[in-house]
């Protein structure tokens, strides 16, 4: 006798069961990356493929400030004064899309932490719907010391290259404390498209990129108060 369907009520209420354990499982990681230095899902993914990555955990104390100046100027001007989300910034990207969507992002520091330890690459909707409700989590609960700090140190920087302070020693044989601005900013302007853009051999573009970088950083320089 075949077995019958369960109802809508069985479902809808495995559902929400689903729902209930993602999100008790994201606060406890909320609450234990707080402290720990966590991987983000790109790591997971290549030791699940037998890959190795290169990454070293720093504080933020041990990154140059030039440095981080620069991956607040390139990726997200209004770190210190946002809540996780910049609603401007995503007003005007969704206002400037055509029938294919968005063209880019619009994703905060914080937005990019949360895409890189919870979620998957790749531009969608649906996972900019799950990012925003994330990142105002976050912005909520860890002070933005530790946002850019888990950031510097999760952020892809080449084929298995993870970390501010792998790209660093990669690119300029020299840890991430002795970045200079000029270094800073090669590497700032590497992160939209880690595994294309080489800050050791920069294209022409990429130094352009890197010589606005460090004009905006020099205009903005008190982008860094909340650091």
């Amino acid at each position: 006798m075949a077995r019958p369907f369960p109802s809508f009520r069985a479902v809808a209420r495995g559902a929400l069961w689903g729902v209930a354990a993602l999100a008790a499982a994201f606060f406890a990681l909320i609450a234990l990356y707080a402290f720990v230095d966590p991987v983000s899902t790109l790591m997971v993914a290549r030791l699940l493929q037998g890959k190795p990555y290169e990454r070293t955990a720093v504080r933020l104390a041990d990154v140059s400030p030039a440095a981080i100046a620069a991956v607040v100027a390139s990726e997200d001007a209004t770190f210190c004064s946002n809540d996780g989300v910049d609603w401007g910034a995503l007003r005007g990207v969704l206002a400037a899309a055509g029938e294919r969507g968005p063209a880019r992002g619009a994703s905060t520091l914080t937005m990019q932490t949360v895409k890189n330890l919870f979620l998957w690459p790749g531009r969608s909707v649906v996972r900019k719907g799950v990012e925003i409700p994330m990142a105002l989590v976050i912005g909520k609960l860890w002070p933005k010391r530790r946002v850019i700090e888990v950031y510097l140190n999760i952020a892809e920087w080449g084929d298995g290259v993870f970390g501010i302070e792998a790209a660093a020693r990669r690119a300029f044989h020299k840890s991430a404390a002795d970045l200079d601005a000029r270094e800073g900013a090669l590497l700032a302007t590497a992160l939209p498209n880690p595994r294309e853009r080489d800050p050791a051999r920069p294209k022409p573009l990429q130094r352009r990129r890197a010589a606005e970088v460090l004009a905006r950083a020099a205009r903005n320089s008190g982008a860094l108060a909340c650091l």
